[in-house]
Parts: structure tokens; C-alpha cells; sequence
């Protein structure tokens, strides 16, 4: 298979040069030219990400056929009917992801391949032709909880993944699908899926490995269209980044929210109160009201000089010129023109009656013809153009949005309703930077504001105009430069540049606009339509963020990924129904991971009560595995948090990924302890990452933070893959009782039973009764 895929990569090679060195021709030649350039660099790209774990597993059916499984599909040189190897995201390679000893599926043997680049370091293989294997346990003797009956297939291979220290980085798991993750990756559903699941459960896995299902199934209309993948934040994209790469697909855009809008990267912070007001749909009539705000009426009249007469633009003769553009219904730019026009009429009017009146009978002696000549000339004077186009201006998303957060005046005359602490919140320096509650705004923005489609396609005439330019000077220097001295007879067989090139075709050649993949022109261009959305961490999503969302997928083909007892942002999510109903109404299927993969059982028994009481009718997944490494808590006092914290780190094993995990406040106070192996980083900026040892730091405070504070911490807690620590100076959350104390201060520097009874988590309590309540 190596020697094929080998073969196959030197050939793709050998035509895409040639390929590079064909030039001219007609403009049907160059398009076929940019097709084939495209289609063998991505054919190479597929190979490349192949190379390693090209072949993971192979199937022995029960009629005595053999499918080998891998990460792309390849035949046979001389028998090209013949698959040498099954892509994963063939339906012929579905069951071994869905075979077990239970339901065979036709398998009778399923073999697991572990390898290293061209060397295979590990096998495993499973027999199904009967259910006596059913209760087999792992053959590596590892700590596997009831695996199978939770559904799991390939038992030996999975727990051997789980197991792996963590890179920093998330793998793919090709190797190591299961039928649950299996059947959602596949789903032929072409409205919202929703895939709902608690921690551990692959959910984030899921999503990538869809989307490169459906750009395998679906590859003419995606690689047209491209797919949009939506992530929480710029660590949790870092964090992903190489998994659709490793399954040979690079033109997904991967984004947040905040970098959603092209040409704007968030920045800039919002605190819990602004960010609630940027994610209400209530800011939409905010943003409607600054946007009328600008488009003004003199108080008093202005005047004007054209031609050496003095013209008036008063508030009358505004006020029908707005009207005028309002009441067309179009947005705020493309309506200039309409309050243009009519104040040009106005003052057309006014200067006819000034120079053409009869002083005989009072009639205008101008003709119709006149009238035109000077509304002409008065939209070329610079004067009246300025004063027109200063009551109502060309904006910009950003230039309104900076403006109404930088003065309190513009903003409360938008937003009457919004208190003192929140107009206070909102305000900022109009330099200050976007954060990625103002994407969606900017975005609503320029729904309201619209653009000149004339203008910017006078611009691209022009930048083509100046590159044909640069190309002929390019191709005149060439000429200017050439040999002098050539024996005439040589001449003609010696070509140079200009014989095979012109202007336009040099152009051509330097501009990538035509080059670049479907994602790379998407992130430039706001009114794209995916043709497939992925959301992950989707309950973190405001109202505002989804209707963002929205407008990029017009097809509502989306797949929405997500746990709602997770939600931690004060805006987000928590019943889907509520977040979708208003775009699909009941057109929206839901499907549940139950499994945990990621997070032991030890710790997950820690977790359960806080899910308990954050949502009573959620069930914890269940684990399939437990670490042997039950969750300890330290207790400390307030000063010496730093060195309890320290000592942790100190004693975790060398091999692995850790974080710190605890309150903003506490991160700068702690990052001292960091380092390439440590992160100490915010709770709210570690979902949808794992680690191999989790220290969390004063519980207490991380659920007084905030309203859904309980939710901040059974994230925290359900990041680890092997190991917790939880370290605290305050009295524990009675939901933590599980956790196992070690070391720590002395008894007779705690707190006295009776005080602890006293004030047992005062904010737990009240923030448990708070979501109760919700």
C-alpha cells in the first residue's frame, strides 16, 4: 500500500509541474490550468496527510472477503476495480466502527494496526463470529469499566488511545470511532443536527470527523461552497487545528465567532454586563436607533454657494429628503443617493426661481433641459456634495459602532432603556478594540448600513487596471533587456518571457483571487453562504452570535455541537429549542452521546453531583474506563495558595499535559507556575480542551463568579484524562464531598466544624438555589 501511495504521489507530482509550465492559451485553457493546479495540490495534500497511519485496521468477513481500512482510499495499478484500501468514509468500511461481538454485522475478525511512520509497533485483533467474546477484557490488562455493554467496539485499540499522554494538540480518531460517535458522523439529516453531550463524550471529534464525512460524500458542492467550523475561542482552534489536515482536508474555515467578521479580529474584553446587553436581540433596535441618529436634519439653516448665488438647506427641506430614503426601505448607504436627489432638486428649484423667474408675469423662463443642466452641475460641486453628505454620511459598521460606544450622549439617545450600570459598562475609548460580543453587531450592522455595490466594482476595475499596467512594464523591461548581440539565425529558436506571455495573462498569474480555496475567499467576504456549518460549544453562543450564524448558512445545514449543563456564558443556551426554534422551528433533530471516552470514572463521580444540580434530568455519561487515580483535595490557607499550588505541580508526572485552572483573578496571581508543560489559564477559556492532570483552585470562588458558576466548575473538573487535584483555602462546595483530602493545612488551623456548618459555600448555596430556580 506504501508502494502505491508512494507511486501515486511521484505521478501527481510529475503532472502538476507540468501543469505549472503551461502558459497562454485561451481563457477556457487557463480556468482547465487553475482547475488541474487545484486538484493535483490537493491530491498531494491528501497523500502527504496520509502517510502516517495510512493503514489502521482490517476486516475478515464471514464469506472470506478482506477489506483493509485507512485514512484515504487507493487501487490497484494493474486491477483498478480492486480497492488495495478502503477510505474510512466508504460505506463499505462502516462496520469496523459498528461490529461487535453482539451484532457481527458479516465480520468475522476485526485486526487493529498501530503504527509508526512505514513500521507497525502494535496488533489486535478481535473475533466476532461469536458472542462468547463479548465480555472480553482488555488485552493490555487495563482498567476498562463494563466497556461493552456501554457500546464500545475495538476495546483493546480505544483504551490503548485513552490511555496516550496528551500532546497539547487533539488527534484524530479514525482508528478508534465508535457506533454512536459512527451513526451521528454519518447522518444524512441536511437540516440542524444537533449533537448533545456531556464531557468526554468526543463530541468535538464528532463534529470534525463529520465534516470530513461530508466533504468526502458531498465534494462538488462543498469544495464550491465550503465549510464553516465555529469554536469557542482562539486556544480551542489552536487546539484542533490538525485534525481535519491529518484527514487530508484543508479547505474548511475554522473561525470564532469574534474573527467571524472579515477584516475585524476580537481584541478587546467585555465584562458579564456588557456582553448580556451585545447578545440580547434587544440591541438590534439600539443599532437600528444610532443609524437613524446619523441621518440628521440641520437646526438651522445651512448655506451654500454655487455659482455665486447663496442656496439654503434647511431642516423642511431634510426632513422630506429623509423621509424620502426611509420610506424606500433600503439600508442606510444605498439610500444616500434617494436624500441626495431630492435636496438637489430642492436647491435646483431654488436657484431657477432665483435666476429664471419672469418679472413680467412671474413664470420660469427656464426649460426642462435647464433644470437638468443644473442639478448636474450642483452633484459635481464639491461644496453642496460635502454639506449634503454630511447630514446624511457613508458609514461604516465599524465607524458607528466605535462612535456609539465611545460617547454616552450617542448612546443613550440610541438606547434610552439601559441603566446607569449598564451605559457605564458599555462606554469605552474610541480606539479600543472590537471583542466578540461586537461581531455579531458589526454584522447586524452592515445588514442596516449596506454597501455601494458600484462604488467597490469601480475599485476592482481600477486594481485590474493598474495590475495589467504593472504586468506590461514587467514585460517591457523584459524587452528593453534582452540580448543584443544574438546571431540573427538564432534568434528564432531562443523564447523569451514576451514570446509566451502577455500583459493579461501575467496579470492573471499574480492574482490569487482565482487560486484560493473556498474557505480562504470566505473569510473575506461577509455575505457568504457555506454549504455546511459546524458549531461547536454551540450553547456558548448569545442570540445575537446565532443569527450572525445564520445569514452564513441560508440552507440551515448546520450541525450543532454542545452540552447545555455547560453553558457558562450569561447569554448562552439553555434548551436548544429556545436557540432554534425561531430560524427552523421544529425542523431540527437531536442526537445524544452517552459515552464517555475522555474523563475516568473516578473523577466523573466527583462531577456528578454538581450536574445534579445543575440539571436534575441530565444523566452523567458513562465512563468507560477508570485511571486508578482517585481526585484529591488540598487544603491550604489563603496566603500560601501559590505554594500549595506549586507543590501539586511539583508532584505531577514528567510525561503529560497539566493545566491550573481557577478564577481571572487568581490567572496572574498563579502564572508564575505555568510552563511548557503547565497552562494555567481561566475556566472559561478551557472548554472543549483536555488535559492529562487537572488542578483546580478555589472551587468556591470559580462558582461565586458568576451566575452559572456551577457550570464553570463541572467544566473545570471534567477536563482531566487521569488526574485531579482541587485546592482550596475557602470550605469546600458540599457537591465536592467525594474528593479524597490529602496534606494540607493542619486541623488547627481550619476552620472550626461549627463555622463550617455556619457558612458552608454561602455563594455555592445560593448560586445552586439561583439555578434551581432557572
Amino acid at each position: 500500500m506504501y508502494t502505491r501511495l508512494d507511486q501515486l504521489r511521484g505521478y501527481t507530482r510529475e503532472r502538476l509541474s507540468r501543469v505549472l509550465l503551461e502558459s497562454g492559451g485561451t481563457p477556457q485553457a487557463r480556468s482547465e490550468r487553475e482547475s488541474y493546479t487545484q486538484l493535483y495540490t490537493d491530491d498531494i495534500v491528501r497523500y502527504d496527510a496520509a502517510e502516517h497511519g495510512l493503514c489502521f485496521g482490517r476486516l475478515d468477513m464471514d464469506d472470506g472477503e478482506t477489506r483493509r481500512i485507512g485514512r484515504i482510499g487507493i487501487r490497484d495499478e494493474d486491477d483498478f476495480a480492486t480497492p488495495l484500501l478502503l477510505d474510512w468514509r466508504a460505506p463499505l468500511a462502516r462496520p469496523f466502527y459498528l461490529a461487535t461481538a453482539l451484532s457481527p454485522d458479516g465480520v468475522a475478525r476485526r485486526l487493529h494496526l498501530r503504527t509508526r511512520n512505514r513500521r507497525v509497533t502494535g496488533l489486535s485483533d478481535e473475533h466476532l463470529s461469536g458472542a462468547a467474546d463479548a465480555g472480553r477484557a482488555s488485552a493490555d490488562g487495563g482498567a476498562a469499566r463494563d466497556a461493552t455493554s456501554a457500546g464500545v467496539a475495538g476495546e483493546e485499540a480505544l483504551l490503548t488511545a485513552l490511555e496516550q499522554a496528551r500532546t497539547g494538540r487533539m488527534s484524530d480518531i479514525v482508528e478508534t470511532i465508535q457506533g454512536q460517535q459512527d451513526t451521528i458522523i454519518r447522518s444524512g439529516h441536511r437540516g440542524v443536527l444537533v449533537v448533545q453531550g456531556g464531557p468526554g463524550t468526543g463530541k468535538t471529534a464528532v463534529a470534525l470527523h463529520r465534516a470530513a464525512f461530508l466533504l468526502y460524500t458531498h465534494r462538488k458542492q462543498l469544495a464550491r461552497s465550503g465549510v464553516l467550523v465555529i469554536g469557542p475561542n482562539p486556544t480551542f482552534l489552536d487546539y484542533i487545528a490538525r485534525v481535519l489536515p491529518s484527514l487530508g482536508e484543508t479547505g474548511v474555515l475554522l473561525s470564532t465567532i469574534g474573527d467571524l467578521y472579515p477584516g475585524v479580529t476580537a481584541e478587546g474584553t467585555d465584562g458579564r454586563a456588557a456582553a448580556a446587553v451585545k447578545g440580547s436581540l434587544d440591541v438590534i433596535a439600539i443599532l437600528k436607533k444610532a443609524v437613524r441618529d446619523r441621518q440628521g436634519v440641520p437646526d438651522e439653516p445651512i448655506t451654500v454657494r454655487f455659482d455665486g448665488y447663496s442656496l439654503r438647506i434647511d431642516k423642511k427641506m431634510c426632513t422630506r429628503a429623509r423621509g424620502r430614503a426611509r420610506s424606500s426601505r433600503r439600508p442606510h448607504n444605498l439610500a444616500r443617493p434617494l436624500f441626495r436627489s431630492v435636496v438637489i432638486d430642492a436647491l435646483a428649484d431654488q436657484l431657477a426661481e432665483t435666476i429664471g423667474t419672469s418679472v413680467v408675469d412671474g413664470s420660469n423662463l427656464l426649460s426642462a433641459a435647464d433644470l437638468a443642466d443644473i442639478r448636474h452641475d450642483l452633484r459635481q460641486d464639491q461644496e453642496v456634495r460635502a454639506e449634503i453628505d454630511a447630514l446624511y454620511p457613508e458609514l461604516t459598521p465599524q465607524q458607528v459602532l466605535s462612535d456609539l460606544f465611545a460617547s454616552e450622549d450617542r448612546l443613550r439617545s440610541a438606547a434610552p432603556g439601559l441603566d446607569d450600570d449598564q451605559v457605564a459598562a458599555l462606554l469605552r475609548p474610541a480606539p479600543a478594540g472590537f471583542s466578540d460580543a461586537d461581531a455579531p453587531l458589526l454584522d447586524e450592522l452592515a445588514e442596516l448600513l449596506g454597501v455601494d455595490d458600484s462604488a467597490e466594482q469601480d475599485r476592482e476595475r481600477s486594481r485590474w487596471r493598474r495590475q495589467i499596467a504593472d504586468a506590461q512594464g514587467a514585460l517591457d523591461i523584459l524587452t528593453g533587456s534582452a540580448p543584443q548581440d544574438l546571431e540573427d539565425e538564432l534568434d528564432p529558436e531562443i523564447l523569451m518571457a514576451y514570446d509566451l506571455i502577455d500583459a493579461d495573462e501575467l496579470a492573471r498569474r499574480h492574482d490569487t483571487a482565482e487560486s484560493r480555496t473556498a474557505a480562504e475567499r470566505a473569510a473575506e467576504d461577509r455575505t457568504w453562504a457555506f454549504g455546511h456549518v459546524i458549531v461547536d460549544e454551540a450553547q456558548e453562543l448569545s442570540p445575537m452570535a446565532w443569527r450572525m450564524l445564520m445569514r452564513r448558512s441560508p440552507n440551515r445545514w448546520m450541525t450543532v455541537v454542545g452540552d447545555t449543563a455547560q453553558t457558562g456564558a450569561v447569554d448562552g443556551a439553555s434548551a436548544w429549542d429556545d436557540v432554534l426554534s425561531p430560524y427552523v422551528a421544529q425542523r431540527w433533530r437531536l442526537a445524544e452521546l452517552t459515552v464517555n471516552y475522555r474523563t475516568p470514572g473516578e473523577i466523573m463521580a466527583v462531577a456528578a453531583p454538581l450536574l445534579a444540580a445543575i440539571d436534575p434530568a441530565q444523566t452523567p455519561p458513562v465512563s468507560v474506563r477508570d485511571s486508578g487515580h482517585p481526585p484529591e483535595s488540598v487544603a491550604t490557607e489563603s496566603e500560601r495558595i501559590e505554594e500549595s499550588v506549586a507543590e501539586v505541580v511539583a508532584a505531577l508526572p514528567p510525561v503529560g499535559t497539566a493545566a491550573v485552572l481557577c478564577t481571572p483573578e487568581l490567572v496572574d496571581r498563579l502564572r508564575h507556575l505555568g510552563g511548557d508543560r503547565v497552562d494555567v489559564m481561566p475556566v472559561a477559556d478551557v472548554k472543549g480542551l483536555e488535559f492529562d492532570s487537572v488542578i483546580v483552585v478555589e472551587p468556591d470562588a470559580i462558582i461565586g463568579g458568576s451566575e452559572r458558576g456551577l457550570a464553570d466548575l463541572y467544566v473545570a473538573l471534567t477536563r482531566a484524562t487521569q488526574r485531579l487535584s482541587v485546592v482550596h483555602s475557602r470550605v469546600l462546595p458540599r457537591e465536592l464531598a467525594g474528593l479524597r483530602a490529602v496534606g494540607g493545612v493542619p486541623a488547627a488551623a481550619r476552620p472550626a466544624a461549627d463555622d463550617i456548618a455556619a457558612g458552608a459555600g454561602a455563594a455555592a448555596a445560593e448560586a445552586t438555589a439561583a439555578e434551581a430556580a432557572r
